[in-house]
Order: structure tokens, then C-alpha cells, then sequence
């Protein structure tokens, strides 16, 4: 998976994805990856329009690409 998001990072393609936060709650977001960690990653969420850390464990499901182009000014 992390091969994947660093092909993601490097390309700049959004993806979209399943997320559990800590509390349980699950939300799609729309996500630019900045940073592959071992056992997180750092992106821009478009949802919270804001730097966030997600955890590889809490990413239910799979991602995949989104098919809207986001406009990169925002990082």
C-alpha cells in the first residue's frame, strides 16, 4: 500500500478513501498525499481544508483516484 501512495504523492493525484477515526466515526475524504510514513501519511483533506495525519491501520476499504481535478494552489 505504501508504494501506492508514493505513487500518488509523487503524480499529485487526489484520491479519495474510507477513514475510522480514533472515535469510530467513518467519513469519505477526498485527499492530496504530501508525506509516506511507515505507519501514517500527512495530506492535505479536502474535507477539513487543512494538513492532516491519517493512520495506514484506520484506511478501511480501498482508494482510488479521484476523477475531479483539484486545483493545486492550496498547498
Amino acid at each position: 500500500m505504501n508504494r501506492l501512495l508514493e505513487q500518488y504523492q509523487v503524480s499529485r493525484i487526489p484520491i479519495e478513501m474510507i477513514y475510522m477515526a480514533k472515535n469510530g466515526a467513518i467519513t469519505q475524504r477526498n485527499i492530496m498525499v504530501l508525506e509516506v510514513k511507515e505507519q501514517s501519511i500527512v495530506a492535505f483533506c479536502y474535507l477539513r481544508q487543512m494538513k492532516r495525519t491519517f493512520l495506514l491501520q484506520n484506511m478501511l476499504l480501498s482508494f482510488r483516484p479521484k476523477k475531479k481535478k483539484y486545483v493545486d494552489e492550496v498547498i
